[in-house]
């Protein structure tokens, strides 16, 4: 049973038995994701854990509003002075989001720029001097220094902060409630970590971390600071609930896009699609076609929203430029043209012919092919990473530092194959470039000569995506080298990810697209009038298409960072190819990581077997319910023994003619009513005067990671056990329903569009008690052979 079990322990899982609502325990064991149970631990949603389990600790986010009788006396006793706090409270955290994500943006590339330029500059030095063996020492202690700090940053600090962090922001937005990943120490891990792991020359990005870091910077102030490190902010107190958060969070997203790539309206269209996931061929041409006025419509998102993550990108890129350019007076050290990624493609030809088309499409064909194979590859590496990873700190560390020393060496020695070129005339850069950054190394070459292998791997990777996008520039690189270069980097990416440092993938993917771009434009070169750099750019597109599959996004972030709106046509003629061939073989490469940890994503389709399933048949009894005015002592007992987060509430004779659904009572309200022990010896309605004396509508809103009252802090006597407390006021009275007799796949599109944590079936015909289950995200998570498991109805998620 591959299946999210809430809160039970790994190693049991608690089936309801008996009529009474008694448990027994199960000596089933449910079947791990790809490594036996008895070998792995529970899914700690980091990324060098990353087969994780599916049986685990994790929430679901809840979009809908709880409307209990504290709900409506707050929002009836609001001012219009308070609503107005309310709204501009979300204006200012989304104004302070963009602030502080490109403030990080661009002290991450102030600082990779600065430290890999110092580390470049040394080994460059040495080469001069013809002191080869010494450059070489010094190049790969530097890497191995600087790839140490940030795999002992991750493994001893931050787990969580490892990888790109693209998949469990993806999943948040889906709704998976995984606090682990938006921590204060991952945020600091991820930022400082991903500074290291890219000064080290590893082949990676910073870009997938950025939307990490977006992300928890907006959790962070969401939630109001941190307990833990002693910063809480109180003005901060109506971001109390899983909307707010989730929006904010999508703006931090959203940001973090546009601080790596300087694309803020690609932000916007990564986090539309990723919190909507409807990446699709008629969404492309929708949106590119008709304008972005269309997207509110198609993508059913709210107005506020989409202004929101607008407004934060429109902040973080005024942030980016006013940055820029004070840097560009030689200010930020080594800091200059580099950095943040933008290539200028102005001085290229965009017309194209027929045979540029020809050659365009099987582009297209062959990055689709590229793209599914490197998800295949990358998926069974990462299988056998977690056997390493899970053994410890050390190594992770061991780990990280072998592909380190592995990196260095191939990118220091792999350039002593190719031959020294002429430097071409009539050039305005200085050939060879002496100096961190420049399409010409030096490297052991006499002068007037340039090393054009030293020119992509003894540069930052940024500079190495330049040097490849540089238009009019066809006979820079020879066709060896774009071979070496592409097999290289293309290898090196594979087994780079998945260490123990914060790590994306767009950065080497666009590495390997361009090379092999590059390659199939200079090959083509006599019968196609395009322009190497031209063909570079969209071999980056074609492999993008073929490993990440996001179209739309990924189409409007490479017109942004190339800045010629000529080449839309050709971008999105190859992200199509490749995107349709690489479906034909497997996922995208975040959907497969989503897979691989054992995340409770939901997609935005049915499953074709839900169709012949309705809701009765994935519910079962007994369900736990609680009456409207219920025995302390009964609840204690349920809480102890159950890890559910939701309870049907139920009216009986004499508070109503008939057994009849009150509505939907969640845990974490039913313990905060406990301590205030606002109980009664007689079983009577108390009415929701006696709750408003002793709670406030916020002692009731939900409580960052690890703020949350526990069951164990409450203390309750003999005596109290045997009164009674009256569930009314706190139970949500308006929750959503199904008839038991709605197909599971109109139930799926329901649930997932609505963003529901808890869905109630109903019976069809009177007679039945009121509800017949819980409709929870397992339930349609669950693939098409674990129905026909007898254990199954009953080991739901305890949500």
């Amino acid at each position: 049973m591959d299946q999210c079990l809430g809160d039970t322990t790994p190693d049991e899982v608690l089936i309801p038995m008996q009529t009474d609502g008694s448990f027994l325990m199960s000596d089933d064991r449910v079947r791990e994701p790809l490594l036996a149970a008895s070998k792995r631990a529970m899914n700690t949603t980091s990324q060098t854990a990353i087969v994780g389990t599916k049986r685990c600790t994790i929430e679901s986010l809840d979009y809908e509003v709880v409307e209990n009788d504290l709900f409506k006396e707050d929002w009836r006793t609001k001012t219009r002075v308070q609503i107005f706090k309310y709204v501009c409270m979300k204006w200012s955290l989304a104004l302070l989001v963009g602030l502080i994500t490109g403030l990080v943006g661009f002290f991450n590339n102030f600082a990779v720029e600065n430290i890999a330029g110092f580390k470049l500059l040394l080994t460059s030095n040495l080469m001069l001097k013809e002191r080869y063996h010494a450059a070489f020492v010094a190049y790969v202690g530097c890497n191995l220094l600087l790839a140490t700090v940030a795999a002992a940053l991750c493994a001893y600090i931050a787990p969580a902060a490892a990888g790109s962090g693209i998949p469990e922001v993806k999943a948040y937005l889906n709704g998976v409630d995984s606090h682990s990943i938006l921590a204060p120490s991952t945020l600091l891990v991820k930022i400082f970590g991903s500074i290291f792991g890219v000064s080290a020359g590893f082949v990676l990005g910073k870009e997938g971390p950025m939307v990490h870091t977006g992300a928890c910077v907006a959790s962070l102030l969401s939630q109001g600071g941190s307990r833990k490190y002693h910063l809480t902010w109180r003005s901060l107190q109506y971001i109390k609930n899983d909307r707010d958060r989730r929006d904010l969070i999508t703006c931090g997203a959203a940001a973090g896009v546009a601080a790596a790539f300087r694309a803020p309206v690609g932000g916007v269209l990564f986090a539309l699609v990723e919190a909507n996931h409807l990446e699709k061929i008629n969404d492309l041409l929708v949106i590119l076609s008709n304008g972005y006025q269309h997207q509110i419509k198609l993508f059913r998102w709210r107005n506020a929203l989409l202004w929101r993550t607008f407004f934060t990108n429109a902040v973080v890129a005024v942030v980016l430029r006013s940055l820029i350019v004070y840097c560009r007076g030689g200010k930020c050290g080594l800091f200059g043209k580099g950095g943040l990624i933008m290539f200028d493609m102005s001085s290229t030809v965009s017309t194209y012919s027929t045979a540029d088309l020809l050659a365009v499409m099987i582009l297209g064909v062959i990055g689709g092919f590229l793209g599914a194979f490197y998800n295949y590859l990358v998926s069974k590496i990462l299988c056998q990473y977690s056997k390493i990873n899970e053994k410890g700190a050390v190594f992770k560390i061991i780990h990280t530092m072998s592909i380190s020393l592995l990196t260095s060496c191939c990118s220091y020695g792999i350039p002593w194959l190719a031959r020294c070129t002429p430097c071409p005339p009539g050039l305005a850069d200085r050939c060879p470039t002496i100096g961190r950054s420049g399409n010409f190394k030096n490297f052991q070459c006499p002068p007037g000569h340039y090393n054009d292998l030293a020119s992509l791997f003894l540069n930052t990777n940024e500079d190495a995506i330049r040097n490849l996008f540089s238009g009019n520039t066809g006979n820079e690189f020879d066709i060896s080298t774009l071979i070496l270069f592409f097999i290289a980097v293309y290898c090196l990416g594979l087994v780079t990810y998945g260490i123990a440092v914060p790590s994306g993938l767009f950065i080497p993917v666009i590495l390997a697209g361009a090379s092999f771009g590059r390659l199939v434009g200079t090959i083509l070169g006599s019968i196609s009038d395009l322009d190497p750099a031209i063909f570079a750019l969209l071999g980056a597109a074609s492999l993008l298409g073929g490993t990440m599959r996001m179209t739309v996004s990924v189409c409007v972030i490479l017109l942004e960072l190339t800045d010629d709106l000529l080449m839309l046509p050709l971008v999105m003629l190859v992200l199509l190819i490749s995107k349709s061939v690489a479906d034909n073989f497997n996922i995208g490469v975040y959907d497969l990581m989503i897979q691989m940890k054992g995340l409770p994503y939901l997609e935005a389709h049915a499953e074709p077997y839900m169709r012949h399933l309705v809701a009765h048949d994935v519910v079962s009894g007994p369900l736990l319910t609680f009456f409207g005015v219920e025995k302390v002592g009964n609840i204690i007992q349920i809480l102890k023994t159950t890890g559910h987060h939701g309870f049907p509430v139920i009216n009986e004779p004499p508070f109503s003619e008939a057994p009849e659904l009150c509505g939907l009572v969640l845990r974490s309200h039913l313990i905060v009513l406990l301590k205030g022990k606002r109980f009664t010896k007689d079983k009577v309605l108390t009415g929701s005067t006696e709750v408003f004396k002793s709670f406030g509508s916020f002692d009731f809103a939900k409580a960052g990671p690890g703020k949350g009252m526990k069951l164990e802090e409450l203390e309750i006597s003999a005596d109290e056990m045997e009164m009674y407390v009256d569930l009314h006021p706190i139970t949500n009275k308006s929750p959503y329903t199904v008839v038991e007799t709605m197909s599971l796949a109109k139930a799926a599109l329901l649930f997932r569009e609505l963003g529901l944590r808890h869905l109630f079936v109903v019976p069809k015909t009177p007679g039945k008690p009121p509800v017949v289950g819980i409709l929870t995200r397992p339930d349609f998570y669950e693939r098409a052979h674990t129905w026909s498991l007898p254990s199954f109805q009953s080991a739901k998620e305890n949500e």
